[in-house]
């Protein structure tokens, strides 16, 4: 599956660049030099003492650019596509976990190593778990990213009513712990969810009916998941599992944030931590 997205275009580019340079160093350079260094013994030019013949004629343009662009198109190339990948959050729906404004880095080979661009598994290295953070490309349109929480895995069974979450029958303990105080979000309370040994925190929203209820079975090869902002989060409760080739990456750490300034408090904290 090929998506043209900016890595699709950051791919394009290195390999642009990779192939203006090496066009030049294999053809256009050694003809150059060839045709300066004619000139020169042909107007018998006077050839004072350090000065290179071999190397002559001017760059073109394309060329000098390429060769400065190819080897920093590259590197960002390969950390973005096989190592770590910066995002930027861009709603509440996973508050109190994540802000608006906060800048997360994702983790690229944590379900396998990918071929960037085609996004096609070339080395299995693992699994997601129910309670990861992970960004995906949106299942009704692949160019956008999405970031959520996976709550079932491939055979589960899932159901949500009256605002709570059951998993293979069983409802998903929760404690609550206060009225949330952040921002992003008013009038909700928030509570500590044991979805598995590791709690994290959700919000939902006394008084407000919940209209996104049901039963799910999750098909092989797929993941259910939805917002830690569950009165407001458009997830799996909505348009179904995520395929697990739409997977980026697992979320794991907030680098930055920016909304109305610097939060500095937020900068390097690990999600859920």
């Amino acid at each position: 599956m090929m998506v043209f997205d900016f890595s699709f275009y950051l791919f394009l580019g290195t390999v642009i660049t990779g192939l203006i340079w090496a066009l030049d160093v294999w053809f256009l350079e050694p003809r150059r030099n060839k045709v300066h260094h004619a000139k020169i013994v042909h107007d018998k030019a006077e050839i004072h003492e350090g000065v290179d013949i071999k190397r002559g004629g001017k760059e073109p343009v394309i060329v000098e650019y390429s060769k400065s662009f190819f080897p920093v198109l590259l590197i960002v190339f390969l950390l973005r596509g096989f190592i770590v990948e910066p995002f930027r959050i861009p709603s509440g729906s996973m508050l109190p976990s994540l802000y608006i404004g906060d800048f997360i880095l994702v983790n690229k080979f944590a379900y396998g190593i990918r071929l960037p661009v085609w996004n096609k598994t070339i080395i299995d290295t693992g699994s997601p778990e129910r309670g990861d953070v992970v960004v995906f490309r949106y299942p009704r349109d692949p160019s956008l990213d999405y970031i959520k929480r996976i709550i079932g895995l491939p055979g589960d069974h899932i159901a949500y009513y009256n605002k709570v979450l059951y998993v293979n029958g069983k409802p998903v303990k929760r404690d609550f712990t206060g009225q949330y105080v952040g921002p992003g979000q008013s009038h909700a309370n928030e509570y500590n969810e044991h979805l598995t040994n590791d709690a994290h925190a959700i919000l939902l929203q006394p008084g407000r009916p919940s209209s996104l209820e049901g039963e799910y079975i999750v098909p092989e090869g797929t993941y259910f998941v939805m917002g830690d902002n569950r009165d407001n989060s458009n997830d799996s409760r909505v348009w179904g599992p995520v395929p697990e080739r739409n997977l980026v990456g697992e979320a794991f750490m907030i680098w930055m944030h920016w909304s109305d300034g610097i939060k500095w408090g937020r900068i390097g904290r690990m999600i859920d931590e």
